[in-house]
């Protein structure tokens, strides 16, 4: 499929999740909402979680660099991340995690090959670590699975797909797929093991602001149910969509709160709405500043580009 396609098809899938939503919110009763003095502290809160959960993903970021045999800056570590987030929200197919990964090898003098290694290696310990959360509030909690057997099949034969597809690769692609896994391998040791536990708090922490949130719109939210949504959420940021996964993320977050059964329907809508506020605008602005002011703005954003095509 060329760049175009995959862009239309992007776009597609947002404008569905996004007509469903408007729909569904058409049938809402209005909500009351607390005052601004009221929801003050909370969002606050959750500010402050998701800030902390920032600056431990910039620490893993360095850590996994350090695996692929890329010397980083810790200073650069952490202020990519938040480079890198602006771009996932304001660019399609995640091209901020590709900003992140060029920017960091410029900065090092490092083959991008290496850093990005690193970014499949972050990737590969997220999934799994959203996946041991998932599974454990389902298993121990009693919380929903949310998937039918069939999307179940779906996603076992796409990743079955995928590994037939590296295993036929040409001998070139192959060596190529070999250098790409190597902070990946690199992770099946004492370090790794270090890395994946810091996964876990990272993701603890950033369902802490899912629940945080809940009782600003009126949802009665555990954290095991923040922990819930975050984690479906995430898994629905993974299918392609326009920048900011705009509809798919917001259709995950309403299916999971239904499935938690945590309030009424009618606060369902601006829970997403503050939670999108929270996640998405504080870091893009921070992200859009350090861009501009530390690594070359508009410029780097083409280079980046490039680095996807």
């Amino acid at each position: 499929m060329t760049r175009r396609g995959v862009a239309a098809l992007q776009v597609a899938v947002s404008v569905l999740a996004l007509g469903a939503m408007v729909w569904w919110a058409s049938r809402q009763q209005l909500p009351s909402l607390p005052s601004a003095q009221e929801a003050a502290g909370p969002i606050a809160a959750a500010l402050g979680l998701y800030a902390v959960a920032t600056l431990l993903r910039g620490e893993r970021w360095l850590g996994i660099l350090g695996l692929g045999g890329v010397v980083a800056d810790r200073s650069d570590a952490y202020a990519l991340t938040t480079v890198g987030y602006m771009g996932n929200n304001a660019l399609p197919a995640r091209a901020g995690d590709l900003m992140k990964a060029v920017i960091s090898a410029n900065r090092a003098s490092a083959p991008r090959r290496d850093a990005f290694g690193a970014l499949v290696a972050e990737r590969l310990l997220d999934a799994v670590a959203l996946a041991l959360i998932f599974a454990v509030l389902v298993v121990a909690g009693g919380l929903p699975l949310g998937l039918s057997a069939l999307s179940l099949a779906l996603i076992g034969g796409l990743l079955l797909v995928a590994a037939i597809v590296i295993v036929a690769l040409t001998p070139r692609l192959r060596g190529l797929m070999a250098a790409l896994l190597a902070p990946s391998r690199a992770l099946a040791g004492r370090r790794g093991a270090t890395m994946f536990a810091l996964s876990l708090v990272i993701w603890l922490t950033e369902g802490g602001v899912y629940a945080i949130l809940g009782p600003v719109s009126g949802l009665d939210l555990s954290l095991a149910d923040g922990l819930y949504i975050m984690a479906m959420a995430n898994v629905a940021a993974m299918v392609p969509a326009a920048p900011g996964y705009i509809g798919t993320y917001d259709a995950a977050v309403l299916l999971a709160v239904r499935l938690v059964g945590a309030g009424g329907r009618t606060a369902a809508l601006p829970y997403v709405v503050l939670v999108r506020f929270v996640l998405f605008v504080p870091i893009a602005i921070v992200g859009l500043v350090l861009l501009v002011a530390r690594y070359g703005g508009l410029r780097t954003l083409r280079a980046a580009r490039t680095a996807e095509a």
